[in-house]
């Protein structure tokens, strides 16, 4: 029988046809995934639910968004009133003061700091006296070493989360305690 007088046989396709879609599934599963959306990528705790273990990231940030100071700012005076924990850095479980700051910096900004507050004072970035903070400054505090930080709001103040038994609050650099131990501020956001 000629070529062209055959029949044409599904079965003899069949096999290859199979094989050839699973391969398209395989190959479109691997591809890259969907990629986030601006304000994700500016702020990625804006897709998730806040109570979540996130499992962030250890890779620092590209670079902040421009206007995340504001974002850090807003963050901060929201958490005014969040009870303290000692080894605390979630809003519901409560804070003390170097995981306040890191979860400030972390859902406002993307940017993960360190633990404790004097890894965070040895961040080598800009350190500015009282008179030149601004906005989003880390402000540190202690007699020879650093004991504390807070987060520069404006003004003159800062939020912190200052002891056992208290709450996250807003306070004046002048204030009698916080002016005789502030150490320096360092400039987190360029």
């Amino acid at each position: 029988m000629s070529p062209a007088a055959r029949p044409f046989r599904f079965r003899t396709w069949l096999g290859p046809l199979a094989v050839a879609a699973v391969v398209t599934l395989l190959v479109a599963c691997g591809s890259a995934p969907h990629k986030p959306s601006s304000s994700q990528r500016r702020n990625p705790a804006s897709a998730v639910p806040l109570a979540k273990n996130l499992g962030w990231s250890t890779k620092p940030a590209e670079a902040p968004p421009a206007d995340a100071a504001n974002d850090v700012l807003f963050r901060a005076i929201g958490l005014v009133g969040t009870p303290y924990r000692w080894g605390g850095n979630t809003p519901q479980g409560g804070f003390d003061c170097s995981g306040l700051i890191n979860y400030i910096y972390l859902t406002s900004t993307g940017l993960r700091l360190p633990r404790t507050s004097a890894e965070m004072a040895a961040l080598d970035k800009p350190k500015v006296g009282e008179t030149e903070l601004s906005s989003g400054d880390l402000v540190f505090f202690g007699r020879g070493h650093i004991t504390h930080v807070g987060v520069y709001v404006g003004k003159g103040r800062f939020v912190h989360a200052p002891n056992s038994g208290g709450t996250v609050r807003l306070d004046d650099l002048d204030g009698a305690y916080w002016k005789e131990n502030f150490a320096y501020g360092r400039r987190v956001l360029n």
